[in-house]
Order: structure tokens, then C-alpha cells, then sequence
């Protein structure tokens, strides 16, 4: 009860009123909001919000259970992924769930649609009915009711869904960053998805990337958020590979990445004392996490943090300087590009941008963009069938004796070795 009253307060019924009518002026349709727990608040919905069919559904005690359970488990999905869920309910017609947070809190959802994506045919009439097997309900008024349900194409649909969430934390004053930690945590799992089910195809078995960790530090380092991100998703799908379901290794790995993390913030400007503050307050808060999603969302929040702090610290005008030569050597390693192209994108001269870049990055300009080509490298020869020479010219090398010697120093073995012993590794992994 303490919920829907906060709810209420928050959600005034003058608020609501400029929702339903700006939303119904745009896509014609009523709203229905209920708490956290899936009653609905009466106050907050439309008139109309429950079309003839819904109250035939709901006059069988059943089919009343099977609608408040479809409900709350699509508030649950929307709230957990932090954005707005459209599905099909239990009986077969479109229902979307934007989820109601302020800043971490939980408040409940406001649902609309209970409509059609296309024209009832007789498949779809016979599939409804199917759906409702066990319902008792007046068979004939049931068709006719369907046939009465409003019509929205799938892309009309998610315009809604969307416009409905921006109207709602605008007008409703919400703080959502409740639910934009919600979605990155939901992105974040799925990129670190993506990359596992990558690694199980080609069946490789990487260790520990410690390469990568070089990498990420090189991204905190010159504040390049997106860049750490990329790679810290890739180190967390790595760690997981190797580790699936075992929180206590999860745990320690992170330890030792927000380790990493803070000592590139220290080494892009940030203050010690500051840093060491940071750290302890992530340390205390990594003993209270027990579910792996929150786990990876806790090492993102972290770098977030940090990346902030390196933005803020004083060092800032240098690493701005580089972020230019960054973002060009990534777009044109494929190319044959100099020292001069690089630094005239930076607007400094050779020597000057040379000096800044060891002393921010640690390593080289030419070291840079070496290990770029060589990881790309290393990605075709996995992932395609092109030949060596293919990949050495694919890579912005013009040598291909240079380029297997360069790949050799850094890898420890040849690209024509490296590509057999990953293809080795998925033989022995395969299933019999």
C-alpha cells in the first residue's frame, strides 16, 4: 500500500490526465497503470483501458488469475530490463508495459495496446480461442469482441511504446536514472552474450586477456568511454566463458580489473587520495552483490566513475590533445598512413604529439597502431577463410614477410600457427 501511495503522489491524477490525453491524441488508445505488485490504481487509468474483449476474458474467474499474472510478469521484464516491453499476453493479443521507477525505486508500470497487429483472419480467431481453452466464455460474443479489438502495425507500436516513455518521465518528473542503469545493465549483458556465443562458435580458448586489460587501460587513460566499455564487455565475456556461473572467481577478476581501472585514472590525471576513496566505497559495495548481471553492472559503473574523474583531472588537455590521433589510427589502420597524417588530424606537430602520446598512452604511436593491426588480424584469421596474404594486405601491411614477423614479436607464433592451433583446439572441443 505504501507503494501505490507514493505511486499516487507522485503520479497525480492532473498528471495523469495530460499523459492519457496527449498519448490518445496521437495513437488512440487508453492506459491502464497499476503498482508494483500488479493491482491496478483506478485513478490512473482511462475509462476505456479494458476493451470488450479484456472484460469478456475477465468474467471467467481463470481467465481474471491468468490476465493478473500476465501482468505482473510483464512488469517484472520491464522493470528488471529497465525499458518498455511489448509482448503478446496469455490470450494472444499485443500488450506493452512502460516500467515506473524513481531514481531506484520501483513504483510499477503503465500499460496500454491491447490491440491487433493485423486484421483478425481465421487462423488468428482460431488461435485465440486455443489460447483460452479452459475459459468459459461466450464463444459468440468472444469473435465478435476480436474482431472489435483496434488494429496497430508493429512499427506504429513501438512509436508508441517509446513516445509513452519519454511523455511519462517528462510529465511525471521521475529521476530516471534508476532506469538507465536498468537499460545499460540490460545492454551490457547482452554484448557480453553476444561475445560468449562468439567464442563457443570458432571454439577458441583464450586465457586471461591480458592484452586487453593493456587495451582498457590505454581507453581510461584518454577518457575514450565507449572504447572501455567495448573492451571491458569483451574481457567480462571472457571471464565467464572460462567461468560460467562461479560468482567467487567473477568476484576476484573484477577485484583485480577495478584495480586496473583506478591505477589508469591515477595515470590519466587523477588524484590518489581521490582514487583511493572510490575504490574503497566500489570494495565495500562488491561484498553485497550475489547475482552475476549486478556483478558486471558494478565494474561498468566503476569505469563510468573513473573515466569521469580522468575527464575532470588536470591532465585533461593533454589527453585531449591524442583522442584525435586515437580515433584516427582506429578508422585507418587498414591504410598506409604516417606519422605526418596523424599528427596533422591532432594539429601538433610530429615530435609534440610523439612526446604526449608515450607519456599518456605508454607505449609508442607506432606501437599503437602495430597492435591494432595485429588484433584485427587475428579476428580474420578465426573468423574468415581468407589466405595470410590476404589478411596481411587487409590489414594495412604492404610486406607480408614484415607483417608475419611483426605478428610473430607480438603473439609468440606465426598467423599461419595461430590459425591452426585455434582450429586444432574447436576439433578437440567439438562434441562427438
Amino acid at each position: 500500500m505504501a507503494d501505490k501511495s507514493l505511486f499516487k503522489k507522485l503520479l497525480t491524477g492532473e498528471k495523469f490526465e495530460r499523459i492519457e490525453g496527449v498519448f490518445r491524441k496521437h495513437f488512440q488508445l487508453g492506459l491502464n497503470t497499476t503498482s508494483i505488485n500488479g493491482s491496478e490504481i483506478k485513478q490512473l487509468c482511462s475509462s476505456d483501458c479494458h476493451p470488450a474483449f479484456c472484460r469478456i476474458v475477465h468474467s471467467d474467474v481463470d481467465g481474471r488469475r491468468r490476465c493478473n499474472k500476465e501482468h505482473r510478469r510483464t512488469l517484472e521484464i520491464a522493470i528488471e530490463t529497465g525499458q518498455s516491453y511489448i509482448s503478446l499476453c496469455h490470450a494472444g493479443i499485443v500488450l506493452i508495459c512502460v516500467p515506473v521507477m524513481d531514481k531506484d525505486k520501483a513504483l510499477g508500470g503503465m500499460f496500454f495496446g491491447k490491440c491487433l497487429w493485423e486484421p483478425p483472419s481465421e487462423i488468428l480467431v482460431k488461435d485465440i480461442k486455443k489460447r483460452l481453452k479452459g475459459i468459459r466464455v461466450d464463444k459468440k460474443k468472444l469473435v465478435t469482441a476480436i474482431h472489435e479489438l483496434p488494429i496497430i502495425q508493429g512499427g506504429k507500436i513501438h512509436k508508441a511504446a517509446e513516445f509513452l516513455f519519454d511523455l511519462l518521465y517528462e510529465v511525471g518528473g521521475f529521476d530516471p536514472r534508476g532506469i538507465r542503469w536498468r537499460q545499460e545493465r540490460s545492454e551490457q549483458q547482452s554484448q557480453i552474450g553476444e561475445f560468449i556465443q562468439e567464442r563457443k562458435k570458432f571454439g577458441t580458448k583464450w586465457r586471461y586477456p591480458l592484452e586487453s586489460e593493456r587495451e582498457l587501460m590505454g581507453k581510461v587513460k584518454i577518457g575514450d568511454r565507449t572504447g572501455a566499455k567495448e573492451i571491458l564487455n569483451s574481457i567480462l565475456g571472457t571471464i565467464l566463458f572460462h567461468n560460467p556461473g562461479d560468482l567467487g572467481v567473477l568476484k576476484v577478476r573484477l577485484l583485480e580489473l577495478l584495480s586496473i581501472l583506478s591505477r589508469s585514472a591515477v595515470e590519466g590525471g587523477v588524484d590518489i587520495d581521490v582514487m583511493l576513496e572510490k575504490n574503497l566505497t566500489f570494495v565495500n559495495k562488491v561484498m553485497h552483490i550475489n547475482n552475476q548481471q549486478d556483478l558486471c553492472a558494478w565494474i561498468s559503473t566503476a569505469l563510468n566513475e573513473f573515466v569521469e574523474l580522468v575527464y575532470s583531472s588536470q591532465d585533461a588537455k593533454k589527453v585531449t590533445q591524442i583522442r584525435p590521433a586515437i580515433n584516427y589510427i582506429d578508422a585507418n589502420y587498414d591504410k598506409l598512413i604516417t606519422l605526418a597524417d596523424i599528427a596533422k588530424v591532432s594539429y601538433l606537430s610530429v615530435s609534440r604529439l610523439a612526446h604526449i602520446f608515450k607519456e599518456q598512452m605508454g607505449i609508442t604511436i607506432i606501437d599503437y597502431l602495430t597492435s591494432v593491426r595485429i588484433e584485427r588480424a587475428k579476428q580474420l584469421l578465426l573468423a574468415t577463410e581468407q589466405s595470410c596474404t590476404e589478411i596481411c594486405f587487409q590489414v594495412g601491411y604492404n610486406n607480408q614477410s614484415y607483417f608475419t614477423r611483426t605478428f610473430k614479436d607480438l603473439v609468440g607464433m606465426t598467423p599461419r600457427q595461430f590459425r591452426a592451433g585455434n582450429q586444432r583446439r574447436e576439433k578437440i572441443s567439438a562434441p562427438l
